[in-house]
C-alpha cells in the first residue's frame, strides 16, 4: 500500500541506517498476507553491502500459535516476536505468557507440532485455549 515493494523499501531505510523494521507476522490482524511476511522476513535477512541485517520485527496479533508456521517457512530465530496480547492477556498473567511464548519457540525448533506442544507445556495449553480459536 506504500506504492513500493518491501524488498526496495527496507534497501532505502537499511541505508539509512535502521537496525528493525516491522514485517507484520504469520496470521496478522492486518491484510497482508503470510507470503508477504515471509518475503519481508527474508529480504530483512539478505546481506545488504557491508551493510548489516536489520532485525525483522514480527507483530500484529501474534501469540505462540504462530510460531510454528513462522518457524517452518523462514527457519530463523533471527527476528523479534511481538506478542503484547499473547503475553498480556495470558489467563495465567503475563509471567506465564512470556513462558508459553517461550515453549512455543522451544518446541517449533524442536519440530513439535503445535498440539504436542500443548500437550507437553501447561503455560502453552492455557495459551492454545484462549488465543488458539480465533
Amino acid at each position: 500500500m506504500l506504492g513500493i515493494d518491501f524488498r526496495a523499501y527496507q534497501k532505502i531505510w537499511r541505508l539509512a541506517g535502521v537496525d528493525q523494521l516491522h514485517v507484520n507476522g504469520i496470521k496478522n490482524k492486518f491484510w497482508e498476507t503470510d507470503d508477504s511476511v515471509v518475503n519481508s522476513i527474508e529480504a530483512c535477512l539478505t546481506p545488504l553491502f557491508d551493510h548489516n541485517n536489520v532485525i525483522p520485527v514480527v507483530s500484529s496479533g501474534q501469540w505462540g500459535g504462530q510460531a510454528f508456521e513462522t518457524w517452518k517457512r523462514t527457519q530463523t530465530q533471527d527476528l523479534l516476536y511481538m506478542a503484547g496480547g499473547g503475553i498480556m492477556a495470558h489467563p495465567m498473567g503475563p509471567a506465564a505468557g512470556v513462558i508459553a511464548l517461550q515453549q512455543a519457540w522451544t518446541a517449533a525448533v524442536e519440530g513439535l507440532t503445535l498440539e504436542e506442544a500443548a500437550t507437553a507445556y501447561p503455560e502453552f495449553a492455557k495459551s492454545v485455549e484462549k488465543f488458539g480459536k480465533k
